[in-house]
């Protein structure tokens, strides 16, 4: 025969234990899965206009996911790997051996997905009439040896040459060193701004400079800073020719030149997890690498690394 007296404390126990579990279920905070919980992203801040619409759509889509974007310089997000202060990063490039040796020692084998094509662009004054260099230039350039761009062209009269990137520790500073110059140093005419928006700011400003910046700052035409930043510089063709190049040999960083890599400064969009488990991380890299992210890379302008881009070739 059951205790009365005990018969009670376990209904009162059980009735305990029910209000815990449901008021756990009504957390402000959700279960980390793949479309709930809450986790910050290190992004490379040279493709914040992108990822913005990215975590945008996502968390529209999802509405128990929060996703907390950190746009910083290339080595900070790195160190923010390393460190373990994020799971997922969004990257210009893969983690070198030295990196992913850290990894090893914490038994985790990080993730990497190809999300997309970008490309570097480079940009000039308003007023500076030489806006189609070879890739010969560009490196002459960058490596310190043309350091005037009266000397690069006979007909231009602006005195001085003065190279702006994005940020310290940028990753299109980074893309330059290895991808252009070989890993040399810049020049001592090179300056780092404090944004992209200063950056176009100083171009437009300062007729002897040359800045580089990531293309999808400047790519998307529906979006209006896009447009007001093209409003204020000139966007550099470049060709892989020798000088004298053809002019039909010049490309400017559009979409369709980006894809069939007529375009020669590109690069590759990288989002990396670090999750021990299917998180929220895990979901968004899917969603990215999914129809809708890539949809949204293939409007923003760049291109889309599992979707084709349509190119159209007109006849006169």
């Amino acid at each position: 025969m059951i205790n009365l007296g005990i018969k009670k404390w376990a209904i009162g126990i059980a009735t305990a234990i029910v209000l815990i579990t449901t008021g756990c279920n009504n957390s402000d905070t959700p279960a980390d899965t793949p479309t709930s919980g809450n986790i910050t992203i290190s992004i490379d801040e040279s493709f914040q206009p992108i990822m913005d619409s990215q975590v945008y759509t996502f968390e529209s889509i999802y509405k128990y996911a929060k996703l907390n974007p950190q746009y910083k310089s290339e080595g900070a997000v790195i160190q923010d790997l390393l460190r373990d202060s994020t799971r997922v990063a969004v990257l210009s490039r893969d983690l070198r051996p030295d990196e992913k040796a850290v990894f090893d020692q914490r038994k985790i084998i990080p993730r990497v997905v190809k999300i997309a094509i970008d490309a570097v662009a480079l940009i000039v004054n308003k007023n500076n009439p030489d806006t189609l260099l070879t890739v010969a230039q560009v490196q002459d350039i960058f490596s310190g040896n043309i350091t005037s761009w009266a000397d690069l062209s006979p007909g231009n009269k602006i005195n001085g040459l003065t190279i702006v990137f994005d940020n310290n520790n940028s990753s299109t500073a980074r893309f330059v060193q290895d991808s252009i110059i070989a890993n040399q140093a810049l020049p001592s005419n090179t300056y780092a701004s404090n944004s992209h928006e200063a950056l176009i700011d100083y171009v437009s400003q300062n007729e002897n400079t040359i800045g580089v910046i990531g293309v999808n700052w400047i790519s998307d035409f529906d979006d209006t800073t896009a447009v007001r930043f093209m409003e204020k510089i000139k966007v550099v063709g470049v060709s892989t020719e020798s000088s004298p190049a053809t002019t039909d040999s010049y490309y400017q960083p559009y979409q369709a030149y980006i894809a069939q890599g007529t375009y020669p400064l590109r690069r590759y969009l990288y989002i990396i997890s670090t999750e021990g488990r299917t998180g929220l991380g895990t979901g968004f890299a899917s969603f990215i690498a999914g129809d809708k992210g890539q949809r949204i890379f293939l409007k923003s302008g760049l291109v889309p690394a599992t979707m084709p881009v349509r190119v159209i070739g007109l006849r006169q």
